[in-house]
Order: structure tokens, then sequence, then C-alpha cells
């Protein structure tokens, strides 16, 4: 019997939990204390404080988890998704005590880990790739990379995944501003500021191929899943396999994901993303993820392999339980098909404002219908949903005989879903699963910038027409002054008080969030569309812009502070012009 430690939280640690407790395993949690009563806590065999709320003392602290190890005799670590999975020195230094790590070599992961070097890899491994620049980290050498590639081009973080880093240039002035954002997030999320310059593909899908090997040298592929329904570069909403590719697109496209794989000795799960032109179906190399993804859900629920199960067998350095031809194999007995939704703890009807508190009531429609209906999830009724971290808060997978069966059960069960006592993206899916675009598998990552969003959740009665402009903003005036401030823009910024409520002319923290930066002082002339701070709420950051012009009474908060939702953040003096409503 083995004691895994899981150095994660929330639904993968729940979803690992599981899997030990099926295979006879003794699971050991971690904790920061926000989650001292979070139910990953309560269903493992045993749990470790590993610190207080901030990432850097627990969930990221090397050290913490370390220690929490030793004092609780875990044999094993699994390092979920995110936080700690792909760094290199957390899976060395657990080797390095005697535990086995369950993920893969920590070369294989390093050599991943940066896309830049990723890029070398591919290259060597015949992999097509995206034009792109990568040779200098000089801001100028990257602004005349991106003159001479053509834009519009993707400014995108070397290290690191999950759409954090990423920003598109459009146009010469557009790429010093998307540089430094792109930058600034980097480092925030990954502690590393490199940037890759590629070109950007204008009707991009989003197309992944799941990857699984041993110790032995065995490589093989799950097939593939679709994640072009994005926000911001944060997947919405998947699906297994991928509809609508040419079979020579979707064969080469595995045999690629194999090849790399196989070229860096890769050892454990993982997934190889592509970027395929919705025009011509070329296909492209993305990066590759060393780890668990989110959405493994949807290739198991389609294969009937138990991809943590895989993991932990592997690790022990048993054979690879697939074998290479496993995915045709299936597919020639013919396959069923999963989606999988992300639930969110925000409110998608203003700008997707991420949300916290108490959570009343939970209740799964259909939930854990046989096979067709799986709900992972960090939370049940009476869990408290906190600022700290990543807003997704469940995830629910239905699975059909085919697309359609799949996509419409996946409707019912969504209408029947509820959960009270927090605003989360339940009833925006209930939207997108309407859309013909998706029910027709014609969405590129593109689809949710181009596609107006109702004004207020169709299904509670609220008026039909969208407030949404040619330029993607809704705006308010204050009562006290009459200087208009844009609410929450399509692309995340946020503007002025109308983000969270226009008070006079103060401008109010949207959402509890820490202060990251600040661009104005007092006595500043600020002018439409400047960036005056921003906040990193949910390890993301937003930046909150104003619509008119003012002059800056009064900074009254500073870097580094944590600020409530509503919480005065900015003051103006009388403003110099009247911005326009719309």
């Amino acid at each position: 019997m083995h004691r895994i430690l899981i150095a994660n939280r929330g639904e993968i640690a729940r979803r690992i939990i599981r899997t030990c407790r099926s295979l006879g395993h003794e699971s050991i949690a971690v904790y920061a204390d926000p989650d001292a009563e979070a139910p990953h806590v309560a269903e493992a065999d045993h749990a470790e404080r590993i610190g207080p709320a901030a990432l850097d003392e627990s969930y990221l602290s090397i050290d913490a988890i370390l220690a929490a190890a030793e004092r609780s005799g875990a044999t094993h670590v699994h390092p979920g998704y995110g936080f700690l999975a792909e760094r290199t020195d957390f899976a060395a230094a657990v080797m390095d005590t005697g535990m086995i790590w369950i993920g893969p070599s920590p070369a294989s992961v390093a050599s991943m880990g940066s896309k830049i070097e990723a890029r070398s890899v591919a290259e060597r491994a015949g992999v097509p790739l995206i034009p792109g620049y990568n040779e200098s980290q000089d801001d100028a050498a990257l602004a005349a990379a991106a003159d001479e590639i053509g834009y519009p081009v993707l400014v995108k973080a070397s290290a690191g995944g999950g759409g954090k880093g990423i920003r598109i240039a459009h146009a010469p002035d557009e790429f010093a501003t998307a540089l430094a954002e792109a930058r600034t997030e980097s480092m925030r999320a990954f502690g590393d500021d490199d940037v890759i310059v590629e070109r950007y593909i204008t009707r991009p899908r989003h197309i992944e191929v799941q990857i699984v090997a041993d110790k032995h040298g065995s490589v093989a592929d799950l097939g593939t899943r679709e994640c072009s329904v994005q926000r911001r570069y944060q997947k919405v909403l998947e699906e297994a396999p991928a509809p609508n590719l040419p079979v020579e697109t979707e064969v080469a496209m595995r045999q690629a994901a194999v090849a790399l794989a196989s070229g860096i000795g890769y050892d454990s799960a993982g997934t190889v993303e592509f970027i395929v032109d919705a025009g011509s179906d070329e296909f492209f190399f993305l990066e590759m993820n060393t780890r668990i993804q989110v959405e493994h859900t949807v290739t198991e629920q389609i294969t009937g392999v138990d991809l943590i199960a895989l993991q932990i067998a592997v690790s022990d350095g048993e054979a690879l339980p697939v074998s290479a031809t496993a995915w045709d194999e299936m597919r020639a007995a013919g396959l069923s098909h999963s989606f999988e939704a992300r639930i969110n703890a925000e409110n998608p009807w203003e700008g997707h404002v991420p949300q916290t508190g108490d959570v009343s009531t939970v209740a799964v429609g259909s939930e854990n219908d046989g096979d067709a209906v799986r709900w992972d999830a960090a939370i049940e009724s009476g869990s408290v949903i906190s600022p700290h971290y990543d807003s997704m808060v469940g995830k629910l997978v239905v699975t059909g005989t085919d697309r359609i069966a799949a996509l419409d059960q996946l409707t019912q069960v969504l209408d029947a879903t509820i959960v009270e006592g927090v605003v989360t993206n339940l009833d925006f899916h209930r939207w997108l699963v309407r859309q013909p675009e998706v029910r027709g598998a014609t969405v590129t990552t593109r689809f949710l910038d181009e596609t107006p969003l109702p004004s207020a959740s169709p299904f509670d009665g609220s008026p039909p027409d969208s407030p949404w402009t040619t330029r993607h903003a809704r705006r308010m005036t204050p009562h006290r002054s009459g200087l208009a401030y844009a609410s929450p823009t399509r692309d995340g910024s946020w503007s002025g008080a109308g983000a969270a409520g226009a008070v006079g002319a103060d401008v109010r923290a949207p959402f509890p969030g820490l202060i990251t930066a600040i661009n104005i002082a007092a006595g500043d002339v600020v002018e439409a569309g400047q960036t005056l701070c921003t906040i990193e709420a949910m390890k993301m950051l937003h930046p909150i812009t104003i619509a008119g012009s003012a002059t800056v009474a009064e900074v009254l908060v500073e870097v580094g502070q944590q600020v409530d939702g509503d919480q005065p953040l900015i003051t103006f003096d009388t403003p110099e012009s009247t911005g326009e409503t719309q």
C-alpha cells in the first residue's frame, strides 16, 4: 500500500483521492488555512497544514510540502496540475528524499517547460511550428521580429501554461504594451518573464493529443480533444474526440505527438497541444503539458482508462497498460463522445467577475448517472469560496453515444444543476451549448470574442437584448460627476467605478484581490482608455481603465495591498471632460 501525498487542492485533489481509494492506497491531503474545512481535506485519509493563504507560503512552497510529506510518512507525491506540477526543482527534490514522483522525469519536464526550448525540440522531431522568434529577449529585437513576422502577432510566456502571459498585438503601436503585460503576468505566474513572438493565426482551433508513456520506452496516444471554446486563453468547454478533423490531419497530429514524446524520453501522462488553421487544416505545435490536464476527464470517459491510476502504475516502473494501437482499436470498436463544462465562481454577465462567499446548495442534475454524468468538484453544499485561488469550482462531464447525444444530455444536465449562494457561470454554459456554432462544431478560439453575449442570463426572465456595442463595452454615468466609466470589457479589462457600481467619481475594486500595479499618482491627468491600476484575483490580472478624462485626486491603495470588493481605490477631481454614455 502506498501513502500518496497530493500536492494540490480542490477538485483535482479529490479526483486523485478517489483513485487512491479504489487502488487501496492511503491519501494525504495538504491545505492552506483557507482550505482547512475544504472537501479534499475531509475526504483524505490524512491531512497536513502547509501554511497561510499566501501561495508562496503554502501550495507553492516546496519546503512546506516536503516537510508535510516527511511528517506524514508519504511514499509517493502526486502534484496534480498547476502550482508545482511542472517545476523540475520540486520533482527533483521529491526524488532526492527517496519518495516516488508520480509524474514525468525532471529532464523531460525541463525540455518542455520552456516554450523556447520546446520549439527547438519539436523542430528536431519534425513537428510543424508556427513562424516565430525566440533568439533574444531584448525588447527591440522582439519588436523587430514582430515586424518581420507580420502583424497580428502573439506574445506569449515561454514558461508555464493555462493561458497566462499571452497577449495579441494587432499593430506595431500595440506591441510594447502587449510585451510588458505578457512579461508581467508571466513573471507573477511562473517566475520567468521570457517570451516568444509568433504569427497569430486568425481562425485557430485548439486541438490536443493525450499521450501516455512508461519508463521502458513505450509511448501511445489516447486520441484527441477539442478545446477551442476559450475566454482570455482559458478553456471553457472541452470535448473528446475532436470533431470535424480530416483523417489525415488527425493521424499526422497524433504521430507528431508520439514522436515528440518519444524524443524526450517521456514516461507519464501528458498532453501535446496544437493549433489547427480552420481554413486550411494545417496544424502547428503549441506546447506540451507535462502533467495531467484539467480536461483529462473526457478522455477517461470515452476510453475507460483511469489516467491517474496509469500515472501511479508507470511511476512504480510498471509497463504501460495500453498499446500503441489502443486508440485505433477503440475507434474501430465504436467510440462514445464526451463534453466537459468548467463551472467557475464568476458572473459571466458582468465581465466574468470572480465571486466569493458561502455555497448554500450544490445539486447536480442526474449526478453520477452511471457513466453518463460525472461531477468533479472542489465544492459541496456548505463550502466557502475564498478569493485566494482559481475560480474553477467544478467540472461537469457528460458522455453520450455520439456527439449530438452527448451535447443534448449536457444541455439537460446543465438545466437541472443548481449552485446557490454564489454566482457561477452555469447560465453561461446553458446559453453556450445552445449556440449553433457549438452544436455544429465550427468554433474557433475566437468564438467568444466574436459572439455578442446576452446582457443577463437568458434563463431568469431578463431581457434578451445585448448591451455589448461594437467596441465590446458597456458604460454607466456616476450621478455626482457626469464622468463616464466603462464597466468590464470583453477582453477582461475593467473601467472605473462602473466596474463595481458608480459612486461619485471614485474608482472601486470590482472584486476582492491584490493590487499588483499602480500606473498613476495624485495630480496626474488621465485620458480615456488609460490603465489606472491592476488587480490580481483568482490567479488572473485585471487592468482597471478609465472611460473619460479626469485629474487624479488621491490614490488610496498601494502595490501589494489586499483589497475588498467595492473598496475605493482612486478618487478624482472634477473631470475635465464628460465621457460619452451609451
